[in-house]
């Protein structure tokens, strides 16, 4: 395992910890403030913060630092690693790619930093492509291209309760043109060029929920692929939203339901429902 490139990501992949074990992977958390009091986002539960949301108290997200980065890839070179490849969120949604940038300009190894240009489980399966490659022995470019195409085949969709929140933290994007919207009830939303993007202009709940399966099911098409459905404060919606995806989509490998981590939850609010389609390499 010594001679492995060793990859690194950040905690808005909100991979199982199961699998990040299995996968060699290294978190590096990004940073939560709930009433000023900043914390490492895995010591700050999904629940404190949602409720926070919900009695619109003050709830800000940060990038890790690039010490924080150092450290990681420093690690790895102490454990026999001979290069890193480092995948992170969208830079136009956040700075951790910036910091992680930075840290490898001193790292004792060479580090390639990678742009997902998403987030959640899209980015997520990116980094479990670029652990399989490097596991299976890859050269540290072989491991970035494997993250790179992952990223780029893959599709976040998603319908939050209210713009507001994404509105409030400055990652409303083009998103923007829905505000105000008469005909805009429900925004139906997804990640386009690393940014977050209107999809369609859907009236009700129901419908914008109808629609994320319809969409995802057209992405899919007969490709085999990796689901991801992950929610905040939505747990009854995500599993019906899961199975109803596994019946309608005939080339599923793996399906993970899982709730998103106060960072990413603090700037789309509860009531949140994504799906991730991720095509196979």
């Amino acid at each position: 395992m010594g001679s492995t490139v060793a990859v690194v990501t950040d905690s808005s992949a909100y991979l199982p910890p199961s699998l990040v074990e299995r996968h060699g992977l290294t978190i590096v958390p990004l940073q939560i403030a709930i009433g000023g009091e900043t914390r490492d986002e895995g010591d700050v539960t999904t629940e404190q913060a949602a409720q926070a949301l919900k009695e619109w108290r003050p709830v800000t997200t940060s990038r890790p630092s690039p010490e924080r980065f150092a450290h990681a890839f420093k690690a790895a070179a102490g454990a026999g690693a001979p290069a890193v490849v480092s995948v992170h969120l969208s830079a136009a949604i956040s700075g951790t790619l910036e910091a992680a940038r930075l840290a490898a300009e001193d790292a004792p190894v060479p580090v390639h930093v990678v742009d997902s240009g998403t987030i959640g489980l899209g980015l997520g399966f990116a980094a479990l492509s670029a652990a399989e490659a490097a596991l299976d022995g890859a050269s540290p470019e072989d491991v970035v291209a494997a993250a790179e195409r992952r990223a780029e085949l893959s599709r976040s969709l998603f319908y939050v309760h209210t713009l507001e929140h994404l509105r409030r933290g400055g990652r409303i994007g083009a998103a923007a043109t829905l505000l105000g919207s008469a005909l805009m009830v429900k925004p139906l939303l997804g990640i386009q060029d690393g940014a977050i993007a209107p999809v369609e202009k859907v009236r009700t709940t129901s419908r914008a929920l109808a629609r994320l399966a319809d969409l995802a099911v057209s992405e899919a098409a007969d490709r085999e692929v990796d689901l991801g459905v992950q929610h905040l404060a939505a747990a009854a919606r995500a599993e019906a939203l899961a199975d109803e995806l596994r019946d309608r989509i005939p080339n599923v490998r793996d399906l993970h339901i899982g709730e998103v981590g106060p960072v990413i939850g603090a700037h789309v609010g509860p009531g949140m429902l994504g799906v991730v389609v991720a095509p196979r390499l």
